[in-house]
């Protein structure tokens, strides 16, 4: 399995099977979830050996109709990835506010190393 999709697995209850790689579709309800990979480390090793784990740096963003909806939902997003079981998950920073001007959403985003 790939960590995209257990990525997925994780966060789906949280906003009834509303999270998208990369962007949600126009139109899609709130609250929903995006996550994108934005790097990670790679395991290289002097012979040819293939590691056995990956890791990837995953970027993660809530949007929602209101801050504080935002501020809450990124916080089980926290809670829901640091307690899944199968994956190694390093919290990168605290949660960053933001807001959409166009679509007026409110959204939280934060970053996280998940090793599988």
């Amino acid at each position: 399995m790939t960590i995209e999709t257990e990525v997925f697995q994780v966060l789906r209850a949280l906003v009834d099977g509303r999270v998208y790689p990369d962007m949600a579709p126009a139109g899609s309800p709130r609250p929903y979830i995006v996550y994108q990979q934005v790097g990670g480390v790679a395991l290289n090793f002097l012979d040819p050996t293939i590691p056995s784990k990956r890791n990837s740096l995953m970027q993660v963003c809530v949007w929602a109709e209101a801050r504080i909806e935002a501020s809450n939902l990124i916080e089980l997003v926290e809670l829901a990835l640091r307690g899944a079981v199968g994956l190694q998950v390093a919290v990168q920073g605290a949660p960053v506010s933001t807001c959409d001007d166009v679509t007026k959403l409110r959204g939280a985003r934060q970053d996280y190393s998940i090793w599988l």
